[in-house]
């Protein structure tokens, strides 16, 4: 296929999946689970109102929000999934109030007949939906009032420092007294019971609740609902076919011959732009980054076995999970994001040839931008879990309380700033390429159309405001955590490692053209409309169920060939022997081959059916798939990217092959050890909790805190060893690096610096 018709599918493509997902986003907000403006009990009594709720959302935010447990299973792994925790709560208080006046014993007690008796008032009391469209009211019954009540207590305890909840709280890594504010408390419980209401309640004239029946609650037959299976099942049928037409296709097409790769590096010659050595500081700052997120990473997994200390030293007051967590997540996101921003600026002018006047300076002025942003959000976050805040301006300086979008509204704004001079300066650099003739044209074009991608694209997280429904929150935070990060950074990333590939002389342009127009239609035709698996149970309507499951299974088609990739990638190592001087930056582009197939494909689709998901959500499974993923594969991708660029900063004799043959395996066995020794043992334990239990039950301290799973959060410490040795030996490498342009070479000039 000519690339001009591939231009015109990919454009078809784009319009359609933006086209769907924008009506999609239209029916999640239509259909979105009501804020009612109050809870009324039968004596008049207001249990709860809108601005309660809506309050209660801001000031759980401001706690940590998703860091601090989960609300319909988007969230943290060690305190309860507090949507599932207050429905099930409130169904055993109702069970218990009706089985003491009637009986006269705890329902517990009472024989299979009288309970079934009672489960069956239990589901038409809390399933059917007393909401009133017209005042805004849900009616509670008098019982339910007080079942209400009794939960409501319970977590007003939960968050102060009652002394009788505090081994609790150590177990949910929850710090003492977070929340000292009463009314914040109480607000809390609020939107924590609105979160279980919509959970268990039907919608009108449905038999499937707001949330398609999530959680698994057998209290309440909250089962996986017929939509759910279907769905699922076509899914799956859907991946099989999809699988056996890209093979049949790849058999089919026509393979060239490998091109005569030249005698010698050709950009051994190469002369850095002063803008290009100024790219220099970001790898070393995403050095520095990368030490801090894995030692935020080991003191986030021991918070799971003490929740309040660090092997004995109590530092939950200083700096509790909830922060940890927080820094430990956004980290990762900015260090792997400012690898990919550094490649960029880098390989423009290189692309190019071109430096545009003042290029250095703007790329000095971002560097600085980058560090305050990310410095500055830290410590709005740390503010704003220490309540220092009050919901509103924490809103704006502190911590928002989204995983992976935590930092306040105030620093989102300075970060799309710097993205906007970020796509300003590589846009610029580029420009002459992009004009000029070239065979590469194509490759460039994607190039440029992903950079204005990332930087247009972050905007999608000012599409939510303080009061904005948490289902519409959702559906903006996943344009961001799987569009811009998952989606067009990718295409960025595979459009530089082909240009790179074609300036070495490894690959044809023509080659290059058709793989990387191919290769994104096929990414971005299930990437887009795949998004919607990550809003199966957010409150959204069955269509979603629909669209994300059968999009999903159709990003997993494309790693049925990830082993002829990886092949081709690591063939190029051997075609000549100063290829060898990029061996270890390609090999970690074979690794992200690797992890791409066992931490997108196995891992992702592990649970991405909605039948999976339903049970699996906010277990150590989507840990599972989020470790192998976003490190294996955005991780390794951005270290072989930064790799590739220090080649050309610094001076190839302090170029170190040991050092780096340590970092590349002790980072793929370290992240293997976490994965098969801990993560996944211990989301397979919580599955079979949730299946046989219910949600509440795989996320309860009794799953938790069991002797196996602490045993298995014990089995991490090995693999995050070796993993930190990876990190280590990284740094040593740079620092070498550094010290060896600093030293002046023969004739007493000074060699590149990579820090300039």
């Amino acid at each position: 296929m000519t690339t001009k018709r591939l231009w015109l599918v990919l454009a078809l493509i784009m319009t359609a999946s933006f086209a769907v997902l924008g009506l999609m986003g239209r029916e999640i907000y239509r259909q979105a689970p009501p804020l009612p403006a109050q809870v009324v009990a039968p004596s008049g009594e207001v249990l709860f109102t809108k601005q309660d709720i809506q309050d209660g959302q801001l000031a759980w935010q401001s706690m940590g929000g998703q860091q601090v447990g989960s609300v319909w299973g988007h969230g943290g792994y060690v305190a309860p999934d507090w949507s599932a925790d207050q429905l099930h709560r409130e169904l055993v208080a109702l069970l218990d109030i009706w089985a003491k006046r009637e009986h006269g014993v705890a329902y517990a007690q009472l024989d299979l007949e009288k309970q079934g008796a009672l489960k069956a008032r239990l589901k038409d009391e809390v399933r059917r939906n007393t909401y009133d469209p017209a005042t805004g009211t849900v009616s509670v019954s008098a019982d339910r009032a007080e079942a209400i009540r009794q939960v409501r207590a319970h977590y007003e305890a939960l968050l102060s420092d009652d002394i009788e909840l505090s081994h609790l709280r150590e177990q949910y890594a929850i710090a003492e007294n977070p929340v000292p504010d009463a009314a914040r408390r109480a607000d809390i419980a609020a939107f924590w019971w609105w979160s279980g209401w919509a959970a268990g309640t039907n919608r009108p004239g449905d038999v499937v609740t707001y949330t398609s029946n999530w959680p698994h609650e057998p209290l309440i037959d909250n089962v996986p609902s017929s939509a759910n299976i279907v769905w699922s099942a076509a899914s799956v049928l859907l991946l099989i076919f999809g699988v056996a037409a890209l093979i049949f296709w790849h058999a089919r097409a026509k393979h060239e011959a490998p091109p005569t790769v030249p005698a010698t590096d050709p950009l051994f010659t190469m002369k850095p732009t002063p803008s290009m050595k100024a790219s220099g500081k970001y790898f070393l700052t995403v050095i520095g980054l990368f030490l801090l997120q894995v030692g935020l990473g080991a003191m986030t997994a021991h918070y799971a076995v003490e929740g309040h200390d660090f092997y004995g030293i109590p530092i939950s007051e200083w700096i509790p999970y909830a922060v940890t967590r927080t820094w430990h997540t956004q980290l990762a996101v900015f260090w792997i994001a400012t690898a990919w921003l550094a490649t960029g600026l880098y390989i423009a002018p290189m692309i190019s040839g071109h430096e545009p006047r003042f290029q250095k300076l703007g790329v000095n002025i971002l560097w600085a931008a980058l560090v305050f942003v990310v410095l500055g959000s830290m410590a709005g976050e740390w503010l704003g879990v220490q309540q220092v805040f009050d919901i509103h301006t924490n809103f704006w300086f502190g911590h928002q309380g989204w995983e992976y979008v935590d930092l306040g509204r105030f620093w989102q704004i300075l970060l799309f700033v710097g993205l906007m001079l970020w796509l300003v300066l590589v846009g610029r650099a580029l420009w002459p390429a992009l004009r000029s003739p070239s065979d590469s044209k194509p490759v460039l074009a994607v190039l440029f159309m992903s950079t204005i991608a990332i930087g247009l694209f972050y905007a999608a997280g000012f599409m939510w405001g303080k009061h904005t429904h948490i289902s519409m929150v959702e559906y903006w935070r996943w344009w961001i955590v799987h569009l811009w990060v998952e989606g067009f950074f990718e295409v960025f990333a595979t459009a530089v490692i082909s240009l790179l590939f074609v300036k070495l002389g490894l690959v044809r342009a023509q080659t290059a053209n058709v793989a990387v127009l191919f290769g994104t239609i096929v990414f971005l035709t299930g990437g887009v409309l795949g998004t919607a698996h990550h809003w199966y149970f957010a409150g959204t309507p069955v269509s979603v169920i629909a669209i994300g499951s059968m999009f999903s299974a159709l990003e997993v088609v494309p790693l049925a060939l990830i082993g002829f990739e990886a092949f081709e990638t690591w063939r190029h190592t051997k075609v000549a022997p100063w290829v060898q001087t990029y061996r270890w930056p390609i090999l970690f582009f074979v690794a992200v081959s690797f992890w791409n197939l066992l931490g997108a494909g196995v891992f992702g689709f592990m649970i991405n059916p909605p039948l999976s998901l339903y049970y699996l959500q906010g277990l150590n499974t989507t840990a599972t798939h989020a470790h192998a993923a976003l490190f294996g594969v955005y991780g390794m991708l951005g270290i072989g990217l930064m790799l590739f660029c220090l080649r050309g900063l610094a001076p190839r004799l302090a170029w170190d092959d040991r050092l780096l043959a340590v970092t590349f395996w002790t980072l793929n066995i370290g992240v293997a050890m976490m994965v098969f020794l801990s993560l996944l043992p211990m989301g397979v334990v919580q599955a079979f909790a949730s299946i046989e239990h219910g949600m509440w039950y795989a996320r309860s301290p009794a799953v938790i805190h069991s002797p196996l799973v602490e045993m298995l959060v014990w089995m991490r410490v090995p693999g995050d060893v070796v993993f930190s040795v990876g990190a280590f030996s990284l740094a040593i490498f740079a620092a070498r690096l550094v010290i060896a342009a600093r030293k002046p070479r023969i004739g007493g000039k000074p060699a590149v610096l990579p820090a300039e």
